[in-house]
């Protein structure tokens, strides 16, 4: 099992999105908020599906339908960078 590793960014892209989501529904947007944490945390497991990055170097989760997760990962740990939006033009 590989360490996973959440910056500040991640984190705080996180909560940009749940104030966003907030303004409509609390509840939906701690929701959401575990359910793209919680998809971050399976990433422990080496078999857990995700795809080559956009950007060279990078690994990315698609954690919804809405958001993808950018990671840096290598033999020991999984690091979640940034959360951006699908329809998001990344790079």
């Amino acid at each position: 099992m590989k360490r996973v590793i959440r910056t500040a960014t991640y984190l705080s892209d996180l909560d940009d999105i749940w104030r966003f989501v907030a303004r409509d529904s609390p509840q939906a947007a701690t929701n959401l908020w575990a359910r793209i944490d919680a998809q971050v945390d399976r990433l422990a497991d080496p078999n857990f599906p995700r795809r080559r990055g956009r950007v060279k170097g990078t690994v990315e989760l698609i954690a919804h339908r809405n958001y993808i997760v950018i990671l840096l990962e290598d033999a020991d740990a999984v690091i979640a960078l940034n959360v951006v939006h699908a329809k998001k033009r990344y790079p």
